[in-house]
C-alpha cells in the first residue's frame, strides 16, 4: 500500500541531513517494499568549485550520498515507523547511519542542474538494519549509478 502525502512529508522532515548536505527534494513513491525519490543538483553547489574547475561534475561520493539519503535514511525512517506502528511524525527520529556500500557501479556523470531519480528496493529490514538495492537514473531513464547500500537506525 502506497504511503499518503502526509506520511511522505513526515518522513522527509525526519531526514537529519540539511542544506548544504541534503540531497533529497521529494519522495515520489513510498511503500514497505521500496522508495522512489528525486533530487536536482544545484548549479551553485559547493563541491562544483573544485570538482572540476572549468568542467564541473558531481563527485561519485555525492551520488552515493544521494542514494543513501533516499534509499537508506528516508526509506529506513518509514520502515521503522511501520514496524512501530506509529506515524513517522510521532517518532523521535533516530539517527540513521550508512554502513555499507556493495557492488556500486558508476555508469555516467551527473552535471550541475541535472535531476536524478533514485529507486530503492528492500533487500532486507531486520533489527533496525536495512539493506537496499538502488539505481540512480537521469530523467530520461539512463542509469548513472547502481549498487547495494545498507544502514541502521540508532538513537540520538
Amino acid at each position: 500500500m502506497e504511503a499518503d502525502a502526509g506520511i511522505v512529508r513526515e518522513v522527509l522532515a525526519l531526514v537529519p541531513q540539511q542544506e548544504p548536505f541534503r540531497f533529497i527534494d521529494e519522495i515520489i513513491s513510498l511503500n514497505e517494499e521500496g522508495i522512489v525519490g528525486a533530487y536536482r543538483f544545484r548549479n551553485d553547489a559547493f563541491f562544483y568549485r573544485g570538482h572540476f574547475p572549468g568542467r564541473p561534475i558531481t563527485p561519485g561520493v555525492i551520488l552515493m550520498e544521494t542514494m543513501a539519503q533516499i534509499g537508506v535514511v528516508a526509506f529506513g525512517m518509514y520502515l521503522l515507523a511501520c514496524q512501530k506502528n506509529v506515524r513517522p511524525g510521532r517518532m523521535q527520529g533516530p539517527l540513521s547511519l550508512f554502513s555499507l556500500a556493495d557492488d556500486v557501479e558508476f555508469k555516467g556523470i551527473v552535471l550541475p542542474g541535472e535531476r536524478v531519480i533514485v529507486t530503492g528496493n528492500k533487500i532486507y529490514f531486520r533489527k533496525g538494519a536495512l539493506k537496499v538495492g538502488l539505481t540512480m537514473q537521469r530523467e530520461n531513464g539512463e542509469v548513472v549509478c547502481l549498487g547495494k547500500l545498507a544502514g541502521m537506525g540508532v538513537s540520538k
